[in-house]
């Protein structure tokens, strides 16, 4: 290394990590938790194999690294003037996120890896942290609007309504509706206001 050069953050490093990031989920949509290999990755990334095992180890690196950088992403919080509309809202993000063509197959894959590894279910459990602190503000503004008592769980009132698009999506294989959807927020708003979350 010449005198005076160091790492830069968005320098070489950061360009190998965003094309290796996005190698291992075009790999995650195209073929699955099932079907990722270090090697596929590798190449659609055009970064050498070596490197990719260095640095990333196996493929639940790839996949724990994807989550990391995907969970401090923004998402779009609704912002209807309603704890109602919001919470369906961010429902319906949930269900439409596994509707969509090229991010539920990822999303999917994320959850399915998740099932059977431990480092991937550690690295997919900090994703949601992220998510339902991100969600949370729905009910942050029901509270200071008046519209949910201020001991309120916000977190967990995020947590109960989503619950049952995931249930039906992995557990009992069902699909959900818009109307199942707005049901789940409506089930956690109405335990919210009874003061059960």
């Amino acid at each position: 290394m010449e005198a005076g050069s160091s790492k830069r953050p968005g320098g070489r490093s950061a360009r190998v990590r965003d094309a290796v990031r996005q190698a291992t989920l075009a790999e995650l949509a195209e073929h699955g938790y099932t079907g990722l290999t270090v090697e596929r990755v590798a190449e659609r990334s055009g970064v050498h194999k070596t490197t990719v095992y260095r640095r990333w180890g196996n493929v639940e690196g790839l996949i724990s690294d994807a989550l990391e950088l995907a969970k401090d992403e923004p998402w779009p919080i609704p912002d209807t003037g309603t704890v109602e509309g919001d919470l369906r809202g961010v429902v319906q993000l949930v269900r439409s996120g596994f509707d969509d063509p090229e991010l539920g197959p990822v999303s999917s894959a994320f959850v399915a890896a998740a099932m059977q590894n431990e480092t991937a279910a550690r690295a997919l459990h900090q994703f949601f942290v992220a998510r339902h602190e991100q969600s949370a503000e729905v009910v942050r503004r029901a509270v200071a609007r008046g519209e949910l008592p201020d001991m309120v769980d916000v977190r967990e009132v995020v947590r109960v309504a989503v619950a049952p698009v995931y249930y039906r999506l992995f557990v009992a294989h069902e699909p959900v509706s818009e109307r199942d959807a707005d049901r789940a927020a409506d089930a956690a708003l109405a335990a919210a206001r009874a003061g059960v979350l």
